[in-house]
C-alpha cells in the first residue's frame, strides 16, 4: 500500500486530519487498531472550543453538531457557598464553547470518511513506524490476520499515549515533562436533565465537583476522589449525597437526581513529549501531550495539532518550502504549553490536595475571589477556556 500521509489512530485527531487532507486534495490512509463500534462509543471529552467548532464547520463536519450540540456562553464557579458566572462572549469579543461529545464528533467524521475520503481500516494494528528519517517512512501493521506495510511520504501518529508512533522517536532526542496528581475523577452518566444550563465548577473543602451534560436529558457529573478509588465501591446514593454537598450554595438551587447508567474513575496527569516531530514522523494529540480534564483542552489541542500539520503540508505543496513543516513542533508546543499551564492552574485552584495546608486553601479562595471581582482576571480565564488561537 502507498499513500501520501499514513495516519495511525482513528480518534478525533486522526479522523479530522484525514478529513482536512481530503478537502485539500491530499490522499491518506487511516489505520485504527479497534473496531468501529469501540471508536464510536468510547466516552471522552465533551467541550469544544470556539476554534474547534469553526474547524469542524469549515471541514463540512458540523451539521449534526450545530443541530444537536449545546452552545454555552459561560460557566459557573462555586466556592465558599457562593456562585459566580463567567460570561464568555462579553469577555472575549463573542467567543463561546459547544457541548458535543467526542463520541459524536467521531461518528460524524467516520461517516464522512467512509463516504467521501480515503481508506479507513478498522482492526488494523500498527506494529511499528520505520524509516522516519528517510523520504519513505513506512508503517508495519496487522490487518485481517496478516502483516502488511504502508509506504508514506509522511506519518502522523494520532495513536494516543500507548501507541507505537512516539516510540519511533529515538530516546536520544526526546524529552518528557510530566506531573501526576494524587487524585482522580469519579465520573457518572445519569438519565436526568442537567440541574443547570451551563457547566458548574465547584471548589469545596471536601474536594472538587463538576456538573456537565451530554444532552438536555443526560447529565455528566464528576467528583474528586483518591486516585486508587474503585468506582463500584460508591453507591448511587452516596454519589448523589456527595455531589449535593459539594455544590451547596446559600440560595435555593437544588441538584436533580436520576438513574446512574455509568461510573468510572479517571486518573489526572500532565504530560508533554518534545519534540513532536522527528524526520517525517509527526505526533498529534495524546501521542504527544496529555492535560488534566479540568481545563477541557485535550480534544481541542489535538485539533490544533492537525490543523497546524495540514497548513504546513499545503504550504509545502504550494510553495515548495518545508519551512512550516520544520516548524511544526515548535508551533504546536507554544499552544500546548499554554494549555498545560491553563489546565494546571484550573486544577490547582479547584481541587483539594491531600497535602494542602490551611494557607494553601486560603490561596485557592483568594484566586477565586480575584476572578469574581476583577474583570482582567476573569477575562484571562475566559480567553483560556474558549481556546488559544490556532495560528
Amino acid at each position: 500500500m502507498r499513500t501520501t500521509v499514513g495516519i495511525i489512530g482513528a480518534g478525533p485527531a486522526g479522523l479530522l486530519l484525514a478529513r482536512l487532507l481530503h478537502n485539500a486534495g491530499i490522499d491518506s490512509v487511516v489505520l485504527e487498531s479497534r473496531d468501529r463500534a469501540y471508536v464510536e462509543h468510547r466516552q471522552r471529552a465533551g467541550i469544544l472550543e470556539q476554534g474547534t467548532v469553526d474547524v469542524l464547520r469549515a471541514a463540512g463536519a458540523g451539521k449534526r453538531m450545530d443541530r444537536e450540540g449545546l452552545p454555552h456562553d459561560g460557566i459557573e464557579l462555586r466556592f465558599d457557598r457562593r456562585r459566580h458566572r463567567v460570561d464568555f462572549p462579553a469577555l472575549t469579543g463573542g467567543r463561546s464553547v459547544m457541548v458535543y461529545a467526542q463520541t459524536e464528533v467521531c461518528k460524524d467524521l467516520i461517516a464522512l470518511q467512509l463516504k467521501e475520503g480515503g481508506p479507513l481500516l478498522f482492526e488494523a494494528e500498527a506494529l511499528a513506524v520505520e524509516g522516519a528519517e528517510t523520504d519513505r517512512p513506512t508503517i508495519r501493521f496487522r490487518h485481517e490476520g496478516r502483516e502488511d506495510v504502508l509506504e508514506c511520504d509522511y506519518v502522523v501518529g494520532c495513536d494516543g499515549f500507548w501507541g507505537v508512533a512516539r516510540k519511533a522517536i529515538p530516546a536520544s532526542v526526546s524529552q518528557t515533562f510530566e506531573r501526576t496528581y494524587p487524585f482522580g475523577w469519579l465520573g457518572i452518566l445519569a438519565d436526568v436533565p442537567p440541574s443547570h444550563d451551563e457547566l458548574i465548577y465547584a471548589r469545596h473543602d471536601r474536594g472538587f465537583a463538576l456538573l456537565s451534560m451530554r444532552s438536555p436529558s443526560v447529565s455528566r457529573l464528576y467528583l474528586q476522589v483518591p486516585v486508587d478509588t474503585d468506582a463500584e465501591s460508591w453507591s448511587d446514593e452516596r454519589i448523589w449525597d456527595e455531589l449535593e454537598r459539594r455544590f451547596e450554595t446559600d440560595d435555593d438551587w437544588t441538584l436533580q437526581r436520576g438513574p446512574i447508567t455509568q461510573k468510572s474513575v479517571t486518573p489526572m496527569r500532565s504530560y508533554v513529549h518534545e519534540p513532536m516531530r522527528h524526520g517525517r514522523l509527526f505526533l498529534a494529540g495524546d501521542a504527544a501531550h496529555i492535560v488534566p480534564p479540568t481545563g477541557a483542552k485535550g480534544l481541542n489541542l489535538a485539533v490544533g495539532d492537525v490543523v497546524t500539520f495540514v497548513r504546513a503540508l499545503v504550504h509545502r505543496r504550494e510553495t515548495g518550502s518545508a519551512e512550516l513543516l520544520d516548524a511544526y513542533s515548535a508551533n504546536c508546543l507554544r499552544r500546548v504549553w499554554q494549555a498545560e499551564r491553563f489546565s494546571y492552574d484550573m486544577t490547582a485552584m479547584l481541587h483539594r490536595d491531600p497535602d494542602a495546608t490551611p494557607f494553601d486553601r486560603r490561596v485557592q479562595l483568594a484566586r477565586l475571589d480575584r476572578i469574581s471581582s476583577c474583570r482582567a482576571a476573569e477575562t484571562d480565564l475566559a480567553l483560556g477556556y474558549t481556546g488559544f488561537p490556532l495560528d
